[in-house]
């Protein structure tokens, strides 16, 4: 994606009637070269929210908005394809691929090693399990009993599972009916459960953390509430707010970003951000939102869907 030469051609595809000279192809300077693939774009329609620097940047998660955006605008299909109802398509593998979605988000946020593409295909070995294990509980890892990749030998996979589950145990999960072999196998339904143990413990923790920096205080939401509006406040953006962590209004995604560059006043490329008026571009927002979070170090414990649909990040 970085020299731009996929978009230029993708583009040139599905919009020959929106090319222009001098073509993207035909320069060799790469700034400027997605330069005219985004001004390619935005003669299609089709919003900009990148720069040409975060192309030759290569910034994971603005390149796919962006491909997404493409996608939406003029993907190329036929029109007589079979056209599947959202109905349809609401099936409890569509619930499994969001909860898939949130832990592998979450996972790579936390810097480990290896960078995971499918949380049931990638966790297979034991090995990201571990190093998952080890950054939000260090020192639990018995890293002379593990096995590194590549493992060939199916008994190596089992042994690292096995030994993800007796940590498991030592850090009270609920490991019933569950052994190493059910995650070398990959079965989804116990992988997405222990899981969500491992994630609340990380959360957890972090709550842990916050109470021993306030001297012992236990923090309660509005504790974090408060915070949150001072740090808002505290920059200059008087007029940003949130009431609650259901108010509506987050869902714009404003508010979130306003409290990003509160914390980090550089972080925030506010030529990318909306108003977050239409569905559109609170999308738009929303996964500005992870990006910008991801690149402070954040965890990263939902998807721009549960901010889109305000779910009590507390809960």
């Amino acid at each position: 994606m970085q020299d731009s030469e996929a978009y230029a051609c993708l583009l040139n595809v599905l919009a020959p009637e929106c090319s222009a000279k001098p073509s993207a192809m035909s320069v060799k300077d790469l700034l400027r070269r997605a330069r005219l693939v985004l001004e390619h774009a935005d003669r299609m329609g089709c919003k900009r929210y990148l720069t040409p620097k975060d192309i030759v940047d290569g910034l994971p998660n603005l390149n796919l908005a962006f491909v997404a955006h493409i996608f939406q605008k003029r993907n190329g299909l036929s029109k007589q394809m079979k056209r599947v109802s959202f109905v349809d398509g609401l099936s409890d593998d569509a619930q499994v691929s969001r909860e898939e979605r949130s832990f592998r988000l979450w996972i790579n946020s936390l810097g480990i090693s290896i960078y995971i593409n499918n949380v049931f295909e990638d966790l297979r070995n034991g090995w990201v399990l571990l190093e998952v294990i080890d950054k939000i509980a260090p020192g639990s890892v018995n890293r002379k009993m593990a096995n590194r990749p590549p493992i060939k030998l199916p008994f190596k996979k089992v042994e690292n599972c096995n030994q993800v589950l007796k940590i498991g145990k030592e850090l009270k999960f609920s490991l019933v009916n569950i052994a190493g072999n059910d995650i070398v196998q990959g079965n989804k339904k116990l992988i997405l459960a222990f899981l969500w143990q491992l994630m609340r413990y990380n959360i957890l923790q972090l709550l842990k953390n916050l109470r021993f920096h306030s001297n012992g205080k236990e923090i309660a939401d509005n504790d974090i509430l408060v915070w949150a509006n001072k740090k808002v406040k505290d920059s200059g953006k008087h007029q940003s707010r949130m009431e609650s962590f259901k108010d509506r209004s987050l869902s714009s995604g404003t508010f979130f970003l306003d409290l990003l560059s509160g914390v980090e006043p550089r972080v925030v490329n506010w030529s990318l951000v909306t108003k977050g008026e239409k569905d559109e571009e609170k999308q738009m927002n929303a996964s500005y939102i992870i990006s910008v979070a991801r690149k402070l170090g954040c965890s990263i414990f939902l998807l721009p869907e549960d901010i889109l649909e305000v779910i009590n990040l507390i809960e």
